[in-house]
């Protein structure tokens, strides 16, 4: 399988939390797997949003089912009319 993205996230997306898969490169092992899980609140999409900028993720993609993706989305309108550009504007965008 080819390489598209060095580093990237998958977002599962339930009802109060939010699990990121990281993929990223590593000069050990080629690349390695960082799994982290966070609230759905403000606060908690900001430190997710932030740890994703912080490791350079590029692309995401979000999985969710029922309406659980809907803070993800107000989240990321709040970062679009505040002029920020974040990794989980991808997801959003990916997701739709």
């Amino acid at each position: 399988m080819d390489r598209l993205y060095d580093r990237c996230c998958g977002l599962d997306v339930h009802k109060h939390t939010v699990v990121a898969c990281l993929i990223h490169p590593t000069a050990e092992v080629g690349q390695t797997k960082t799994i982290r899980t966070f609230g759905t609140m403000t606060e908690d999409l900001d430190g997710l949003a932030a740890w994703l900028a912080e490791a350079g993720c590029t692309h995401a993609a979000m999985e969710s089912t029922g309406v659980y993706w809907k803070p993800i989305v107000r989240h990321e309108a709040r970062s679009d009319r505040e002029g920020l550009e974040e990794p989980l504007q991808r997801a959003v965008a990916a997701a739709h």
